[in-house]
């Protein structure tokens, strides 16, 4: 009987480790689009790199290196052109003026959830010597607490007509960052990818 507490318990505390790897698992985060309804898509062609792309701000601004942002850009521009843009370094080229930032933000996470108490051997009236099994809620139980810091970023993406000198298209995605940026160039072309599913609208 012991046993079979002490690895209820081992369970119920997996359970928010597992819910956040299932969330993980589930690929990219998908992003927020919004663009000007009355503006026509169809002739555009070419994209170019807007020259103040590529900043960083918020409470916890990270220093992201010439790579970094390299990566970046040329993700953006894989995902451009798998779905059948060119990317021109000419901005007097473009139809449109492609421009990226970041802003971070420090948040707490806070989970709660009930575990058996350890240790508990259960209660055998005489009138009901089988009431440790019958009635595991009547167990007493402890709260366990997780607290954990973290930094989440909001990636944004802003298509800008260079005519008009304002976005008609932009996507937000948020998620956690990690403390240590990937060095894979697929895990950036999968974000993009994501980010330019809905383009043109």
């Amino acid at each position: 009987m012991t046993q079979w507490i002490h690895r209820t318990a081992r369970y119920l505390a997996l359970l928010p480790l597992l819910g956040l790897l299932a969330a993980c698992a589930s690929g990219p985060p998908r992003p927020e689009v919004d663009y000007k309804p009355d503006y026509d898509f169809s002739p555009v062609k070419k994209i170019a790199l807007y020259r103040d792309s590529g900043k960083v701000v918020g409470d916890n601004p990270l220093q992201l290196s010439d790579i970094q942002r390299g990566r970046i850009d040329d993700a953006l521009a894989f995902a451009l052109g798998n779905r059948g843009f060119t990317v021109v370094d000419d901005a007097a080229q473009a139809d449109l003026l492609m421009s990226w930032h970041l802003v971070t933000q420090h948040k707490t996470d806070v989970r709660t959830w009930n575990t058996p108490a350890y240790g508990y051997g259960g209660y055998y009236g005489r009138y009901n010597r089988y009431s440790a099994y019958n009635c595991w809620n009547c167990r007493p139980m402890t709260t366990e607490v997780s607290v954990s810091n973290y930094t989440q970023g909001t990636f944004i993406v802003d298509l800008i007509d260079p005519d008009m000198r304002r976005s008609v298209w932009r996507a937000v995605t948020q998620s956690r960052l990690k403390s240590e940026p990937s060095q894979d160039q697929a895990h950036y072309n999968e974000a993009a990818t994501a980010i330019f599913a809905s383009f043109p609208p």
